[in-house]
C-alpha cells in the first residue's frame, strides 16, 4: 500500500467528503478519487460508498481507518525522532488535573519555558478519565493525572503523593457527627471521570451513606463557593484546600491512613516516540520543589 493513497484515505474518511479532503491535502478531487480508486483496487474491496452529499465508508473502510492512522502516527513519530535535537524545540502537548495545573505547574512552566523557549507547550486540563483517554488517542503526549494507573498501553511515573480532605463549611466541626445523623449526603464535585469525585463516593458508600444530590460543577472555586454555602461536601487535596481553610472559607477533616492518600502519576503511552522536550518536562516535574513540598 503506498503511503499517499493511506493518507487521502484517512483524509477523506476523516471529513466524509472528497471535496473538503481535497481542500484539506491542498490538492483537487480529481487526484483524490483516483488514489481511493487506485487504493480499492489493490484491496480488492470498496472502501466509500458515494451518495449526493460525500461519501460513507463501507464496513471495509471502517476497518481500515485504525490502521490508517496508527501508519500516519508513527510516519510522524518517524520524522520527529530523526529531526530531534539536543536542543529540545516544537509543540509539546501535556495533560494536567485542574488542581495539579493551579497548585503545583506554574513554577515549573515557568522555568521550563525559559530553559527552553523553542519548545511550544500545550497545557490541557481536565478529570483523570478524560486526560487518559487523550493520551490512549495521543491526543497527549503525557497527562498528569492521578493513580494508579493500570492499563496495558501506558507507563506511569510517580509524581508526588497527595493528602486528600474532606471539605466541609466551616460550621461543620465534626464530620463523623454528621454522617452519623445524615444517611443521604450532598456532594459538590467536578463532573464524571474526575478521581476525587469517585474516591469520594466510595468512601461515602463504605460508610453506608448515600449521595442524595450531586452538584456538579465546572471549576474549583465554584465548588469552594457551595460547600462554604453548605450545599454539599467535597473530596479535594489539603494542599489545594488549606488556603480557604486559613481563611475560614471551609473546614478541612482528615481521613484515617490508607484512605487519605492518593499518587499523582505522569502517564504516556508505551509505544510513543519520547521527545527531548518530553525528557525535560518529565524531568522537571521530578526534580522540581513544587512537587517535593507542599505549596
Amino acid at each position: 500500500m503506498d503511503l499517499a493513497d493511506l493518507s487521502t484515505f484517512e483524509a477523506v474518511a476523516r471529513w466524509g467528503s472528497i471535496t473538503r479532503a481535497a481542500r484539506q491535502l491542498s490538492t483537487v478531487q480529481s487526484n483524490v478519487t483516483t488514489r481511493i480508486q487506485l487504493l480499492e483496487r489493490e484491496l480488492g474491496v470498496p472502501l466509500f460508498y458515494r451518495h449526493s452529499r460525500g461519501v460513507l465508508l463501507t464496513s471495509a473502510g471502517q476497518q481500515l481507518v485504525p490502521y490508517a492512522e496508527r501508519i500516519r502516527q508513527l510516519v510522524d513519530e518517524a520524522r520527529c525522532a530523526l529531526q530531534d535535537a539536543a536542543h529540545p524545540s516544537g509543540p509539546l502537548r501535556v495533560g494536567s488535573l485542574e488542581t495539579t495545573a493551579s497548585l503545583r505547574l506554574p513554577p515549573i512552566l515557568t522555568a521550563y519555558a525559559a530553559a527552553h523557549p523553542r519548545v511550544d507547550i500545550t497545557l490541557q486540563t481536565g478529570t483523570t478519565a478524560e486526560l487518559v483517554q487523550a493520551v490512549l488517542e495521543r491526543q497527549l503526549e503525557a497527562a498528569l493525572v492521578a493513580g494508579p494507573i493500570a492499563h496495558p498501553e501506558l507507563l506511569a511515573t510517580p509524581i508526588v503523593c497527595e493528602e486528600l480532605v474532606v471539605v466541609t463549611a466551616p460550621s461543620t466541626e465534626d464530620l463523623d457527627a454528621l454522617l452519623a445523623e445524615t444517611r443521604a449526603v450532598k456532594i459538590a464535585v467536578l463532573r464524571r471521570g474526575c478521581s476525587y469525585r469517585e474516591r469520594l463516593e466510595h468512601l461515602l458508600a463504605m460508610r453506608g451513606r448515600v449521595v442524595a444530590r450531586v452538584l456538579e460543577l465546572g471549576t474549583l472555586d465554584a465548588i469552594v463557593g457551595c460547600v462554604s454555602a453548605n450545599l454539599g461536601l467535597t473530596l479535594l487535596p489539603r494542599a489545594v484546600m488549606q488556603p480557604y481553610a486559613d481563611r475560614g472559607v471551609v473546614r478541612l477533616h482528615p481521613l484515617p491512613p490508607g484512605e487519605g492518600q492518593v499518587e499523582t502519576v505522569l502517564t504516556r503511552r508505551r509505544d510513543a516516540f519520547v521527545s527531548s522536550a518530553l525528557e525535560r518536562f518529565i524531568a522537571a516535574c521530578q526534580h522540581s520543589s513544587s512537587f517535593r513540598a507542599p505549596p
